[in-house]
């Protein structure tokens, strides 16, 4: 029986690579560059241009302001917006996100839910046929 060869390299513990390219090497490529990498749906976007609204948003990431808030939840995770904080809007609040390296190419509406979880309660007396056997105290 042959040995099963690994084509991959083992990741090494904390070091984080998107597409072959370390953050230090994403962090140098131009927003151009780093289009080439991402998904076809945000290549497109990037090509496309971003709007008036996005380049503010863009300007505020990179002179460092440290409380940004924004509705725009189609903006697309870059590589300078690691490790900054940044509220997204949820439709009702702003929830404080912090990018990670991990959200390289998403978009900011991604990690932020705009519906709540349903829990459901108990049901009441007579919400099933079978209610109507329970006693009352």
């Amino acid at each position: 029986m042959a040995k099963k060869i690994l084509s991959k390299l083992p990741k090494r513990k904390g070091e984080f690579t998107y597409r072959g390219k370390t953050l230090e090497d994403l962090k140098k490529l131009s927003i151009e560059e780093f289009a080439t990498l991402v998904p076809s749906r945000q290549r497109r976007t990037i090509q496309r241009g971003f709007s008036e609204e996005h380049k503010k948003l863009l300007h505020k990431i990179k002179i460092k302001d440290p409380n940004i808030r924004t509705h725009l939840r189609d903006m697309i995770v870059l590589p300078e917006m690691i490790g900054m904080k940044v509220s997204i809007h949820s439709g009702k609040e702003f929830t404080p996100v912090e990018l990670i390296p991990e959200m390289l190419g998403h978009y900011f509406g991604e990690f932020v839910l705009t519906r709540k979880k349903v829990s459901h309660g108990a049901a009441g007396v007579g919400a099933t046929r079978s209610s109507k056997f329970i006693p009352l105290k």
